[in-house]
């Protein structure tokens, strides 16, 4: 019996670890696709030129899915082996996915600020970049644990 139960949840940290991480994502992009839009509206009624570039803010969330997937894809090989790292799936996608949150915070703010005044674009970058190293460090140890447990 508690066998059963125990594997009805064996993906669970496969599933947590893309979905959180892509749902994060689709409110960093949603939220920073908002502000690009207001900033070019901005730019269109006072007839300036309107920064193609924000749709590389608008992006910059998107990359913590794929963290989510090749942390999902390590963590599917190790259920195989009867391990399943619910907790590396569920907190890791959940760390990723408000990583991309705040990044696509802080991208609204980039979005605005380069839309209104036309400078700083390489100082946004690296402030979505830092912001990025968290998805990142996140992943990577985590993908140590795995390949040390497993």
């Amino acid at each position: 019996m508690e066998t059963s139960v125990l594997m009805q949840f064996k993906d669970l940290g496969v599933a947590s670890a893309i979905s959180m991480a892509a749902l994060g994502s689709a409110l960093g992009t949603g939220v920073a696709g908002m502000s690009a839009v207001g900033a070019w509206k901005k730019c269109y009624a006072q007839s300036k030129a309107a920064p193609f570039m924000l749709l590389v803010f608008v992006g910059a969330p998107l990359t913590q899915t794929i963290y989510g997937l090749i942390l999902m894809n390590t963590i599917a090989s190790a259920v195989y082996s009867g391990q399943y790292f619910w907790s590396i799936g569920l907190f890791g996608g959940a760390a990723m996915g408000l990583s991309a949150y705040m990044q696509g915070k802080a991208a609204a703010g980039a979005s605005d600020a380069l839309a209104e005044t036309g400078k700083g674009f390489t100082n946004y970058l690296i402030v979505l970049g830092i912001i990025e190293s968290v998805a990142l460090f996140v992943m990577v140890f985590l993908l140590g644990k795995v390949g040390a447990l497993s």
